[in-house]
């Protein structure tokens, strides 16, 4: 996992780690991204310590703000041209077929 490469010669503390880590898996999570080798992780585990850095404690707190300085939308905050209630295509965006 990139978070715990990153932190191998890391001065921090079991508790901040795990802090971290937690952050790491909650952002994740977030993104919906199950592959840990795809390289936007390891973008993600620099963040959250840099995130960290700045001297918040809370996992759900030091991922929104990771997220927040990606610029990347939580996956329920991005515009969906689909309606998913009936299946169709949101208002405004019909197809002219």
């Amino acid at each position: 996992m990139a978070i715990y490469r990153l932190l191998a010669k890391s001065p921090l503390g079991p508790e901040e780690i795990e802090t971290l880590v937690a952050a790491y898996e909650h952002t994740l999570r977030v993104l919906r991204l199950v592959e840990r080798s795809d390289p936007i992780t390891e973008l993600v585990a620099k963040n959250i310590i840099e995130v960290a850095q700045t001297g918040l404690k809370d996992p759900v707190k030091i991922s929104a703000q990771a997220l927040k300085e990606l610029g990347i939308p939580k996956p329920d905050e991005q515009p969906s041209k689909v309606d998913r209630r009936g299946g169709g295509v949101a208002a405004g965006h019909e197809s002219g077929w």
